[in-house]
């Protein structure tokens, strides 16, 4: 006998209501589990970095609950995300779940992320129209700075992580997010 999955919209995830933290991929309920202490770390020390860089030009915000594609939802709360000024709806920031893509994603990878559903992520941010995805690896020290499906670079410690069209006047050494 075959299983039937009720498909969940981000209107239902909105009303969840709990201290969970919970995507929404193709209308399945999917719980994230607490991060560990280095991922907080570089999450905090990455917020503290692009600070100036983002202050006038637009905001930052922690897992931001963006809904990516309709129809089956798929809603994805980067660890980080830029948002440029102008592409803050003229009412002002929306109470739930953004309609729109950020312009920069960051993702810290945890422990428990296998590759197929970082690409997955990568994948869905880029078809959504994000600008700039960084995937920071803590157990290698390094991050993936992806532009496009076909344009993409990994940089170690040694290396700068730079801005681009997104960010022009970001930049830092890889060694950074890590100490």
């Amino acid at each position: 006998m075959a299983k039937t999955t009720t498909l969940l919209t981000a209107e239902d995830l909105e009303r969840l209501g709990s201290d969970a933290r919970y995507e929404l991929i193709d209308g399945v309920l999917v719980e994230m589990p607490p991060v560990g202490g280095p991922h907080g770390r570089i999450v905090v020390t990455l917020g503290v970095l692009l600070h100036p860089t983002v202050s006038g030009l637009g905001h930052l915000y922690a897992e931001l609950g963006c809904i990516l594609r309709r129809n089956p939802d798929l809603v994805r709360a980067p660890d980080l995300a830029f948002f440029r000024s102008d592409r803050i709806p003229r009412g002002g920031e929306p109470r739930g779940f953004w309609e729109i893509a950020p312009d920069l994603v960051v993702e810290v990878i945890s422990p428990n992320d296998t590759p197929g559903e970082i690409q997955s992520k990568v994948r869905e941010w880029i078809e959504a129209g994000v600008r700039l995805v960084w995937v920071v690896y803590p157990d290698s020290r390094t991050v993936r700075v992806i532009r496009s499906l076909l344009d993409r670079e990994e940089l170690g410690a040694d290396d700068t992580l730079g801005g681009g069209e997104v960010l022009p006047a970001f930049s830092c050494r890889v060694a950074e997010l890590f100490e």
